[in-house]
This record gives C-alpha cells, structure tokens and sequence, in this order.
C-alpha cells in the first residue's frame, strides 16, 4: 500500500543525481517539479517520455538538471523552451538525443526486464554518431546484410507522475495514457500527485481497473487539485493560456539575462488561483 503524504514529501523521495521519467502533457507532474524546485533538487538526469515541455524547462531554469535524455523538449504552440534552449546552446546541460520510438522501445524493455532491446528507424541518421551507447550489429537471424539498432533499457530511479484520480490504496487511475503504465512499471519506484484522493479500491471497479497503474508500483500519492496547471488535466481544466503565454515571454527574458526574475511565480498556485 502506498503512503499518502504531501507533495513536498514526494519530492523528497526524488533523491539529487536520480534518473527520473517524466511523461508527456496531459497530467505534466507541474505540482511536483515546483516542489523539486522548491526543494532544492540538483543533478537529476531527466527522460522525458517522450518528449518535455514545462515542467522540464522550468526544473532547467531552476538548476535541477543535468542531463536531459529526451526526443524534444519545447512549449509546443508556445514557442521554444526557452531554459533548454540556452542550457543547451551554453552546454550547461547534457542531450542524450532520442526519438519518439526509441524512448518508447527503451522504456518498454526496462519494463519488461530486458538489458536491451533491437529498434530499425534510426539507421541512416546522425544519431548514431552522438549515441555510443546505442550499438549496431547483424541481425543474427539473417543471412544477409541486415544492421539493426540495441538501445540500452532505460530503467528509471523515480517514475514523477500525475494522474486524475488515485485511491487511498495507491492505485493510479490514468486513463487511456497507456505510456503512463509503462513508466510506472520501467522505474524502480513511483512518486505521484492525484487531481483526487477517492476512497475505495478502484481495483475493485471494472470500469477502472483496466486502466491502473497498481499499487505494487507505486510509492507514495499525494493529493493535488490543480497539479498539472497551466497545462491542462482534460477532464478538469485545459491548458492556461495566459499563464503559459506569460511564462514563455518572461522565462525567455530570464534565460537571455534580460530581467524576467519572476518567471517562476507565474506558475505557482497563488497564480493559478488569482487566473481563476
């Protein structure tokens, strides 16, 4: 059974250096990377699954990260992120460059308990020159020429998530986000905000049950209404569109040393309640 606790408490669990899996919008964990924020957090090697958007630039912009393994990090229709793109260009942060597919196939071998796993659609490309640890090799089942692509499993310390609903047992309720399952069942362990906390077992209802992520997999939970925000958690909010507008013309200022110091309060909560 996993433990309730608060949000803060959460983050504390995400030790400094950890690898962690962070997954794509909806349900961005926001609540939980202002905590890490908060906390202080140093070193992380950040997966985003399989690609990054706010929350992985503003733990950027807070000095959080060290190496980002990702296949794009950006604000989507909000432009470039602005911290990833000076980290990087400044080479304070290390890219481990990725695609979509490999992220994926990498991510479902550590779920499957497998050291690697074959993938085709990055031959022919330059990744292969910036991703020595991705190695080519014949296929050992055919006689011809026939290169394909070993990925190392990817095998997260702490999964960071967010979902709608979560119970006092620590089952996840994601959905249809099937790749939210597998980061839960890649990471050594699973830290995770709830839009609710809901009493029953949702084990035990058939028209949830399908889409869990179990107990067994799960750490800790906290409650967190509104932990996505600003962007959206469908179901209970949509993305903010002031809110992200705003952070994306102040977090470029701050990354471009032009002012914008307070790009980190346009995402708090106090922000989000005085949207409303």
């Amino acid at each position: 059974m996993a433990m309730i606790e608060s949000v803060e408490a959460l983050a504390a669990r995400v030790p400094d250096g950890a690898l962690v899996a962070i997954s794509k919008e909806p349900f961005v964990p926001m609540a939980l990377a202002r905590a890490l924020i908060a906390r202080q957090a140093r070193d992380l090697h950040v997966v985003t699954v399989p690609v990054g958007r706010l929350a992985v630039d503003a733990l950027i912009g807070a000095g959080c990260v060290a190496t980002v393994e990702t296949s794009g990090v950006s604000l989507s229709e909000y432009g470039q992120a602005p911290f990833f793109s000076a980290a990087v260009k400044e080479g304070r942060v290390r890219v481990k460059d990725a695609t979509c597919p490999a992220v994926y196939a990498a991510m479902q071998a550590g779920e499957k308990g497998a050291p690697f796993t074959p993938i085709r659609g990055v031959i022919g490309s330059d990744l292969l020159k910036h991703r020595p640890d991705w190695k080519v090799i014949q296929n050992p089942f055919e006689a011809d020429e026939d290169p394909i692509v070993l990925l190392p499993a990817i095998q997260p310390d702490v999964a960071v998530l967010h979902v709608a609903e979560a119970d006092r047992f620590g089952n996840l309720w994601v959905g249809g986000l099937h790749h939210v399952k597998t980061i839960a069942h890649a990471a050594k362990r699973t830290v995770a905000t709830a839009e609710r906390i809901v009493e029953g077992n949702l084990a035990a209802d058939p028209a949830k049950a399908p889409n869990l992520v179990s107990d067994l997999y799960v750490e800790a939970v906290a409650e967190a209404p509104g932990g996505a925000w600003p962007m959206d958690a469908p179901g209970f909010y949509g993305i903010d569109d002031a809110a992200m507008r705003t952070y994306a013309a102040t977090a470029r200022s701050a990354s471009r040393d032009e002012g914008g110091e307070g790009w980190l309060d346009v995402i708090t909560p106090a922000q989000a309640k005085a949207a409303q």
